[in-house]
C-alpha cells in the first residue's frame, strides 16, 4: 500500500452461490453447487489471514452471487468466519445483498443479529413478463413482499431495477419506476442491460434469437427513471443510482472517492490507491489456491499516478455532484485541467458538461453517453 495511503475502512466479500444463474450474468458464481458452501468458508477464513490486525470499517458489502442463499444459519456462519477480521463500527453501513425468494421472517433475523444495516434486494422489475424475459426465478410479488420485510424490520433497502430487457417497452419501465416508489424503498438502482460476451443472451442474440432494445428506447427508459423518482424525492447522486435523503451507499461512495478498500473472496477486487488485485475468478480455483497455500491472485492492475488521477476523472464524473478542482488536485496531486483541460471544453461546447471555474459536471446530455466520453481521458 503506498505510504499515504490510509487503512482501508471498507471491505467487501464475495460469495458466489446462486439458486439460477440468470442469462445475462457473467459474475463469479456457481449455481447449484450448494457443496461447496463449507469449502468456501473454510478458504474465506484463510485468505482473511492476509489482515495482520482486524480492520475497523465503516462499510462492510457482501455481494455475489447472492449471499442470501446461504439462507439464515449460512448468512450467521459467514458472519461468524468474518467477525475475527472485519470489525464494523456502531456506525458503519453493512450491505447484503439478496435474492427476493431468499427473504423470509428467519432471514430478516439473522440478518439483524449479524448487523446488517442496508440490504441490496436484487428484484430487477415488478412486471412478470419483464421477469420472463430477463430469466429471473421471482414473481412481482416476491419483491414486494421481501421489500415490506425487510423495510418493517428497519432495514435500509436498495432495489435493483434494469432496462432495456428483451421485448421491454417504456411502459413496462414506467410502470416499474412507480412500482419501486410505491414499494417505499430508501435506494434504487437503475441498470441497463448489457450483453455480455459468454452469457446465454450473448448466445441467443447471435442466433438472432433475442434482441436489443433500440438506442433512442433505451435512452428514453433511463430519462423516465430520472424524471420519476427525483419527482418522487430521490436523488440522482450517480449515474445509475438514486436515493432519498440519507440514503446513499455509502460503500460505494467509498468506490468513487478513490478510497482504498480490501475484497476477499473469488474474483474479489481490492485497490491500495494505485494498484487494483483481483482474485481468482474461478471459486473452485481459488478455493483450492487459498487452501493449499498458494498464489490465489487472478490479475494485478498497478496504476502510475497520473493513470490513478485519470481514473479519479472517471468515477468523479459520473457522480451527478461532478468534480471540484481545488478537491481534485489535493487528492491526485494532478491539476484537473492539464489532464482533461481540452476533452472538458469539447464537452461544455456539445452541452454534454457544465464548468462553473470550480466544479466540473456532466449534463444529462452527457450522462445519457457518458460511457463514450471516457477514451479521451483515460487515454
Amino acid at each position: 500500500m503506498p505510504a499515504s495511503s490510509p487503512p482501508p475502512r471498507s471491505a467487501y466479500v464475495h460469495v458466489p452461490f446462486c439458486r439460477h444463474r440468470c442469462g445475462y450474468c457473467d459474475f463469479t458464481l456457481v449455481a447449484g453447487r450448494d457443496d461447496l458452501i463449507d469449502r468456501y468458508l473454510a478458504a474465506l477464513d484463510r485468505e482473511l489471514t492476509r489482515c495482520a490486525v482486524p480492520l475497523e470499517l465503516d462499510t462492510l458489502y457482501l455481494g455475489g452471487g447472492t449471499p442470501s442463499h446461504l439462507g439464515p444459519a449460512g448468512l450467521e456462519r459467514l458472519f461468524a468466519v468474518l467477525a475475527g477480521r472485519l470489525h464494523a463500527t456502531a456506525a458503519a453501513e453493512v450491505t447484503v445483498e439478496a435474492n427476493p425468494l431468499d427473504v423470509t421472517d428467519a432471514f430478516v433475523a439473522a440478518a439483524r443479529r449479524a448487523g446488517v444495516t442496508r440490504v441490496s434486494l436484487g428484484g430487477q422489475s415488478l412486471d412478470a413478463a419483464t421477469l420472463r424475459a430477463l430469466d429471473r426465478d421471482h414473481a412481482p410479488d416476491d419483491v414486494r413482499r421481501a421489500a415490506h420485510l425487510l423495510l418493517d424490520a428497519g432495514f435500509t433497502v436498495s432495489l435493483d431495477i434494469m432496462t432495456a430487457a428483451p421485448g421491454q417497452t417504456l411502459a413496462q419501465v414506467e410502470a416499474d419506476l412507480a412500482a419501486a416508489v410505491a414499494v417505499g424503498v430508501q435506494h434504487v438502482s437503475v441498470y441497463c442491460l448489457t450483453w455480455e460476451k459468454g452469457t446465454a443472451f450473448a448466445a441467443q442474440r447471435a442466433k438472432g434469437a433475442l434482441h436489443p432494445v433500440e438506442e433512442p428506447l433505451e435512452q428514453a427508459m433511463f430519462e423516465a427513471a430520472i424524471d420519476r423518482l427525483e419527482a418522487a424525492g430521490f436523488a440522482h447522486y450517480e449515474v445509475s443510482n438514486f436515493a432519498r435523503p440519507g440514503a446513499r451507499c455509502r460503500h460505494n461512495e467509498a468506490y468513487w472517492d478513490c478510497r482504498p478498500w480490501e475484497a476477499f473472496g473469488p474474483g474479489a477486487a481490492r485497490f491500495d490507491g494505485r494498484t487494483r488485485i483481483t482474485n481468482h475468478r474461478s471459486t473452485t480455483t481459488w478455493m483450492n489456491k487459498v487452501l493449499a497455500g498458494g498464489d490465489f491472485t487472478g490479475d494485478v492492475d498497478a496504476m502510475t499516478d497520473e493513470a490513478a488521477a485519470r481514473e479519479r476523472i472517471v468515477v468523479g464524473l459520473r457522480r451527478r455532484d461532478g468534480l471540484d478542482r481545488e478537491a481534485f488536485q489535493q487528492a491526485s496531486g494532478f491539476d484537473l485541467d492539464d489532464l482533461a483541460g481540452e476533452s472538458i471544453r469539447t464537452w461544455v461546447a456539445r452541452g454534454l458538461a457544465a464548468d462553473d471555474g470550480r466544479r466540473v459536471w456532466l449534463t444529462r446530455a452527457g450522462l445519457l453517453v457518458s460511457d463514450t466520453l471516457w477514451a479521451a481521458v483515460l487515454g
